[in-house]
């Protein structure tokens, strides 16, 4: 699809196609900001896990993964029992999804994050990682995403804050240091502040439980990326206090009933 530089980036749409062109490279490219995606759920995974395992045990959850791409999230919680449903707009990105779930048990579904097509309470678990900044709408997918929880059930999610410092590192820094990132993967108007996410939640009834920054992991493969535009097997990222760039929650849905 042509791409054109004539609006400014307040107007710009959100460039959601080159999901649906990565094929096999979801997985193996390094010359590719999806590789920053891979490293940001090696960090992510094992927590989603930690608080699925806490707040219900032994039990093997019914999760949603919204906007699940190339399944990173859905095909690490189906290695560990849980029963997955992934829901994407790409099936090119559901198809890889599905050729990379080890378990086989993972059900990959075509659909909009705007109108899930699942009942109500039909969850224990929903997760929109790296999803809210990619849709123009993030308080319907808020709260769709509560609708289909059951109560007590839990919302992950994980996205970008709207400031300068997040325009410059995490638009502007990975156009000039990472290869073949394309236009517009990421505009600035569609970020969203920690407030903003929070008060989504309250009024569907979800309260936030944790919320914590990310940030890279500053060593070798740091500058190796800086220099080669290459991002390393082993280049990483940390929880940090600070969600000036990025952040991770959790909202769990209260008992009663939500404003709809």
């Amino acid at each position: 699809m042509e791409q054109t530089r004539s609006k400014p980036n307040s107007l710009r749409a959100v460039n959601n196609e080159m999901y649906s062109a990565l094929g096999g490279r979801w997985y193996d490219a390094d010359d590719d900001p999806v590789a920053l995606l891979r490293a940001e759920s090696r960090l992510r995974n094992p927590w989603v896990a930690k608080h699925v395992d806490d707040a219900f045990e032994t039990r093997r959850c019914a999760v949603l993964d919204v906007g699940c791409g190339a399944g990173f999230l859905s095909n690490h919680l189906a290695g560990l029992g849980h029963r997955v449903t992934g829901l994407d707009a790409s099936r090119e990105s559901l198809e890889v999804a599905a050729r990379h779930d080890a378990t086989g048990t993972v059900r990959y579904d075509h659909g909009d994050a705007l109108a899930l097509p699942y009942a109500d309470g039909a969850f224990d678990v929903v997760c929109a990682m790296d999803f809210l900044e990619h849709v123009e709408d993030p308080g319907r997918v808020i709260a769709e995403a509560a609708r289909v929880l059951a109560p007590t059930g839990l919302f992950f999610f994980h996205t970008f804050n709207r400031n300068w410092l997040s325009w410059l590192v995490i638009i502007k820094g990975v156009e000039w240091f990472v290869k073949n990132t394309p236009l517009d993967m990421h505009v600035l108007h569609l970020f969203l502040r920690p407030s903003e996410v929070n008060r989504m939640c309250h009024e569907r009834g979800l309260e936030t439980q944790e919320l914590l920054g990310s940030r890279p992991r500053l060593g070798r493969a740091f500058w190796q990326l800086l220099a080669t535009g290459r991002v390393p097997s082993d280049f990483g990222f940390k929880f940090s206090k600070s969600t000036r760039l990025a952040f991770t929650g959790v909202a769990r849905k209260r008992d009663v009933g939500f404003a709809r």
